[in-house]
């Protein structure tokens, strides 16, 4: 029997068996579809808005409901998985997200669809940390970097996919079909984990010493921290005392869950955990990476939209050539893992990915979505070679018997930053073009030539279309000359928050730096 031996004269490592394998990518599916569905509904927002009669600013709620379900339920995960068993606890939540998936098609007001959405969001976050610590748990530590890869294809390409497939579906089949798309994927994955996970016992008595101090702080200050984040940019954050209070609420209790963790015997998040040199580091970069993988997914639309008025379809067409190239390139990565250092793999990656956005700092009206198609191939690259040596850096040192909390952690947290940074990002955007539109406002003036010409030229321009008052003719002149104002100053605001994202990003490549080198199974380092 073949095998493939660590170092020179050792034993032959463990392979992992055709169950063993059937579970971890029936939780990659799972893994997939839940990241997917943060996104999928970011190029369909309007028609989604349209069809159950909300105003645009509300509509942001329905990703954000989905995201904060996501996001207080991951922590959550390795604590219940104990308390139900692991195949109980992945099998229910496999089945009722498809199920509130598909209550969200049939929602006709925002209310509903907000809760739906939440309660989605709860079930299918417990399937992101599963399919991690499936990885961890199943897979010996030498074939550990291919499930890892296949963890990384779930996080970098469904969020880049997500857009792109729920353009076509609502452009095509109409914003309802989008909620359907989880169903085929769901049956397949709760069919092949109920055969491959072995049944254990409930442990109820868990429940009795659960850190629920900790779950319900935890709980409302995640919650309050979202909305603030989501409403703060909309309401002009802290002039509004609804902002202020929640800021306080997530402040107090944010605070409180982490001196809950901390002295408590058995805590709902190992903290400690983030002592570790290589998982404390590995775990700040997963978080500054997360606000670049949800930034640019969430930026780029915006931009498509706002300033070149491109539908849900186009949107999806110009972000799939961020996510093909790494259904190619990921599957690579574990090769190259056993030949070079991951964290110089790792610093390579966030580094193209980082170009991919500096080469974005210098938009025009001229850039649509055929010069944003080397910028995006650039950014796959880069993404395809960030996750995988990331991960397996972070988990390195991980004890087994740490695994899920480990998972439950970095993947929170790296939702979380994803949060943190779309609402930053969202600010800075809207701060940026208030700078540049009043920079380029002290230029068009009436003072000078150029401007009264461009109005001169316009008011002609209208009155040879259809209209004969010379006043309103005029009227309409200003107006159109300050939206090319705004519209400029919006482009350079799109600038500015690329060049912070590759910052950003800049930051996180030294910081991987400074981890030790990993042991990885057959890796470089593996000595």
């Amino acid at each position: 029997m073949s095998s493939i031996a660590a170092t020179a004269g050792a034993l032959p490592q463990p392979r992992a068996g055709t169950k063993e394998w059937i579970a971890v990518l029936a939780g990659m599916i799972g893994a997939f579809m839940a990241i997917l569905n943060i996104q999928i509904t970011n190029a369909s927002l309007l028609n989604i808005e349209g069809g159950i009669g909300t105003g645009v600013d509300n509509g942001a709620w329905i990703s954000t409901s989905y995201l904060i379900g996501e996001i207080i339920v991951i922590p959550l995960t390795a604590y219940f998985s104990n308390v139900f068993s692991f195949r109980r606890y992945i099998l229910v939540n496999s089945i009722l997200f498809p199920v509130f998936s598909m209550a969200c098609a049939f929602a006709h007001d925002l209310g509903t669809m907000i809760v739906l959405r939440g309660l989605q969001g709860f079930a299918g976050g417990v399937l992101i940390p599963m399919a991690f610590t499936m990885v961890l748990t199943k897979l010996p530590k030498n074939q550990q970097p291919v499930g890892l890869a296949l963890f990384a294809l779930s996080v970098t390409f469904a969020p880049a996919i997500g857009p792109t497939i729920g353009g076509y579906l609502t452009e095509n089949y109409g914003w309802q079909t989008i909620f359907f798309i989880n169903t085929l994927p769901s049956i397949v994955m709760a069919i092949a984990l109920a055969f491959s996970l072995e049944k254990q016992p409930m442990q109820l008595g868990l429940l009795k010493e659960g850190d629920w101090a900790g779950i319900i702080t935890m709980a409302i200050g995640l919650a309050a921290l979202q909305t603030v984040l989501e409403e703060g940019n909309k309401d002009d954050w802290f002039s509004s005392p609804f902002i202020v209070k929640l800021a306080i609420v997530a402040f107090v209790f944010l605070a409180a869950f982490i001196w809950i963790e901390l002295v408590v015997k058995k805590p709902l998040v190992k903290l400690s955990l983030l002592k570790q040199r290589n998982f404390g580091i590995g775990v700040l970069v997963n978080v500054l990476v997360g606000v670049a993988l949800f930034g640019t997914v969430y930026i780029l639309p915006q931009y498509l939209g706002q300033v070149q008025r491109y539908n849900a379809e186009q949107i999806g067409n110009v972000l799939a050539w961020t996510g093909l190239p790494q259904l190619l390139l990921i599957p690579l990565v574990p090769v190259l893992m056993k030949r070079f250092d991951a964290r110089y793999i790792g610093f390579l990656g966030i580094s193209i990915f980082a170009i991919s956005c500096f080469m974005n700092i210098t938009l025009s009206a001229d850039n649509a979505g055929d010069q944003f198609w080397i910028p995006n191939i650039v950014r796959a690259i880069g993404q395809a070679l960030v996750l995988t040596p990331i991960t397996a850096i972070t988990t390195a040192g991980i004890a087994p018997v740490d695994a899920a909390a480990a998972s439950g952690l970095t993947n929170m947290l790296r939702n979380l930053g994803g949060a943190v940074g779309t609402a930053s990002l969202g600010t800075i955007l809207t701060k940026r073009e208030q700078f540049h539109s009043n920079i380029i406002g002290q230029s068009v003036t009436l003072t000078r030539d150029e401007v009264r010409d461009r109005l001169a030229q316009t008011t002609a321009y209208f009155m040879q279309h259809g209209v004969s008052d010379p006043v309103v003719a005029g009227e309409k002149a200003i107006v159109a000359l300050a939206q090319i104002v705004k519209r400029q100053a919006l482009i350079l605001g799109f600038s500015d928050t690329f060049a912070v994202i590759g910052v950003v990003l800049a930051i996180a490549a030294v910081a991987l730096l400074f981890t030790r080198k990993p042991q990885i199974g057959g890796g470089a380092g593996a000595h």
